[in-house]
């Protein structure tokens, strides 16, 4: 082991995974069911479509600020441990509050979506912190046992609400997920470095330029998947795909970043810097929409189109991970992690709203048109980033497992 490595024992890439498993499994369970269990409650459309959009727009406005606190002194792993405990806690009480009435469930939900907003970036600042000290541990592995998660979530979840119940089974399993979150928060020590000490009188160290494109190219790439997130099951059944298939469609979606995440190590290098893989995200996505806009209600090029998921989000996760890596300063690499978490979810639901109105007006054909732009802008700032880089003489051509050069340009 190089002497430049700290003498405290590193985190295992076991430990993580862990982590990264519970949490996905927990976002698997919620993002799918809580609206399924908000209509069970009774519910009109219009008040669940305000209650699901409230925790979109908390990660907005929540999501950096939070995680920033990591750079203050903040441990990530008590971020994670207090974030699972307060969202178990709201998940426990959200039934109780929808009894009492929607403004008190509005308000659990609201604390709910603020305790969740650091949650999986403050396990990827751990993770990148991991193998920054360690070239031998892979962010895409660890990140994996995530997209596992979330797929073995999604497998089961509607099998064991339908066993259980709606109304009993969503908040009771997403309290149960939450309090196991926080155990292994709690047993596994797997925190990231110490803030680094520095001068209050310097002010906070800036993001640099390139790390700004990068952010910005990933959260435009991620959000051209609005349409397909919002309407693409409406879509394939409308034209007669059936429900079997739609969830399968779904399942080679996320097996696709799977796979992407098993082999991205053994790419050459030259596909593994940061730029690269947003390219390769911003160029598939493209790809994607204009494929949906025009084969999207026939289902064996829906099926190549869904493989693509892999490049779309996973590519583009790991070339933004990989610039945050590269790029941030000592004492603001919380802000990075969180300022990547908030603009896309800003850029999504600007998308969100832009595809709904699409879709009203052109239907699908239109919608998914719409999401190319998008991945086309993405892919430019991703070009732009990459000359920036090139000026200032930054290496950016391995991926993040190797040591970052960090620079203070912008």
């Amino acid at each position: 082991m190089s002497d430049t490595l700290p003498p405290h024992p590193e985190p295992k890439a076991f430990r993580l995974s862990v982590l990264y498993a519970v949490i996905f499994v927990e976002i698997g369970i919620a993002m799918p069911f809580m609206p399924v269990w908000l209509n069970a409650l009774g519910l009109d459309a219009a008040l669940i479509g305000l209650l699901v959009a409230l925790p979109i727009a908390i990660r907005i406005v929540a999501t950096a600020p939070l995680v920033g606190l990591i750079d203050r002194g903040i441990a990530a792993q008590r971020i994670l441990l207090v974030g699972s405990l307060v969202l178990a806690a709201t998940y426990a009480l959200m039934p109780a509050g929808a009894a009492i009435g929607w403004p008190l469930l509005a308000l659990l939900i609201a604390l709910n979506a603020v305790a969740a907003a650091p949650l999986v970036p403050s396990i990827d600042y751990m993770t990148l912190g991991a193998v920054r000290r360690n070239a031998r541990l892979d962010y895409a592995r660890i990140r994996m046992a995530g997209s596992i998660g979330f797929l073995l979530a999604n497998l089961a979840g509607g099998a064991v609400l339908s066993a259980m119940g709606e109304r009993l089974a969503v908040p009771l399993i997403l309290t149960g997920l939450a309090l196991l979150a926080a155990t292994v928060a709690l047993v596994a020590r797997v925190d990231g470095p110490a803030a680094p000490s520095r001068d209050p009188a310097a002010g906070r160290p800036r993001l640099p330029g390139v790390l700004w494109l990068s952010i910005g190219a990933a959260a435009l790439i991620q959000s051209s998947h609005a349409a397909i997130y919002a309407f693409g099951s409406i879509h394939w059944r409308t034209h007669g795909i059936g429900t079997a298939w739609i969830g399968t469609l779904w399942a080679i979606g996320v097996a696709s970043e799977i796979v992407l995440f098993a082999l991205i190590g053994r790419a050459p290098a030259r596909w593994r810097g940061p730029f690269a893989l947003l390219a390769l995200g911003g160029g598939a996505a493209l790809v994607r929409a204009l494929g949906m806009a025009f084969f999207g209600d026939r289902l064996g090029p829906v099926v190549v189109l869904q493989v693509l998921h892999g490049l779309t989000f996973g590519a583009t996760q790991l070339g933004a991970m990989a610039a945050v890596s590269r790029f941030a300063p000592e004492g603001a690499r919380g802000r990075a992690q969180g300022t990547v978490s908030s603009a896309g979810a800003l850029a999504s639901a600007s998308a969100t709203l832009l595809t709904g109105t699409a879709y009203s007006a052109g239907g699908g054909p239109l919608a998914f048109a719409l999401m190319a732009p998008l991945a086309l802008c993405g892919l430019c700032l991703a070009a732009r980033a990459a000359r920036a880089a090139r000026a200032f003489g930054l290496h950016t051509t391995t991926f993040v497992g190797q040591h970052p050069q960090h620079p203070d340009r912008s």
